[in-house]
């Protein structure tokens, strides 16, 4: 059964970007590879057949597949990529003029759809594309000293509005949409107050946090504890429902500015 190991209907967050280096790494991880493609502009003249994959990572939202030949090929799904998983022979569920990377084992075929940002590089420079992130909040080494930054960068950015902040990658690594939502709500405040407001600005990392690792191991993404379909969130894709907590209809509003725009989920009452 083919396995979508990412989901493509929205910018990704940081667990599903998790999980998907997990699946990744157990499909592929330790096995040559019997074709190794790049359908990217830049990298169409790189064959990876004969390369093995020693790992694959997510830091935040971006994954690295690492090569026995000391490179790792780097993905960013941004709004719309995702990496699918098939056995030999399987039908691939997207056009293949959308692949980007096609990696195939004796057992397995990994393909990235609609990869924008593909880059192929020494694992030495990784940390080129990563440098600017906050801490990441789903990294295993996660300690008071990562906790403690994440808060530096948080308070430091004391004039700006709360749900911008938390989708900063800047401040930390991992929180998208979803987590902008339903961690607004759960501290009781408006995305629009700005970061100086916030009584316990601690918390905001710790609930982060705490979700991203509730959900880091399977498709399912509840902020509510429960699963079933429609009860998994507090706020988040619910306006003009009611409010779990006190009945009044989600609102929606409009949040940054451009391609960084997201539409904000909130009760007028819980946040004011």
């Amino acid at each position: 059964m083919a396995l979508e190991v990412a989901r493509s209907c929205t910018m990704p967050e940081g667990d599903t970007v998790y999980l998907t280096a997990r699946r990744l790494s157990a499909a592929l991880a330790d096995q040559p590879l019997r074709h190794g493609e790049l359908r990217h502009p830049r990298w169409i003249d790189q064959d990876l057949a004969g390369r093995t994959v020693l790992l694959v990572r997510s830091v935040g939202k971006h994954l690295f597949l690492r090569f026995d030949d000391g490179r790792s090929l780097h993905s960013h799904l941004r709004m719309d990529g995702s990496w699918h998983l098939y056995r030999q022979g399987e039908r691939w569920r997207h056009p293949a003029h959308h692949a980007r990377a096609v990696l195939i084992t004796a057992e397995r075929v990994a393909v990235g759809f609609r990869l924008h940002d593909l880059e192929l590089l020494a694992t030495a420079d990784e940390p080129k594309l990563i440098g600017h992130l906050g801490p990441d909040l789903l990294d295993a080494d996660w300690s008071d000293e990562h906790h403690a930054e994440a808060l530096r960068r948080l308070t430091a950015a004391e004039d700006t509005e709360i749900g911008l902040a938390l989708l900063d990658q800047r401040i930390v690594a991992g929180v998208g949409n979803l987590y902008r939502c339903e961690v607004c709500f759960l501290l009781g405040v408006s995305p629009w107050a700005p970061v100086g407001t916030l009584t316990e600005p601690a918390r905001a990392i710790t609930l982060a946090r705490r979700l991203l690792l509730h959900n880091a191991n399977r498709p399912e993404q509840s902020t509510t504890g429960e699963l079933a379909r429609g009860r998994q969130h507090w706020v988040y894709q619910r306006g003009g429902q009611p409010c779990r907590r006190c009945g009044t209809r989600i609102k929606t509003g409009a949040q940054g500015d451009g391609i960084y725009a997201r539409t904000a989920y909130f009760c007028p009452r819980c946040q004011p």
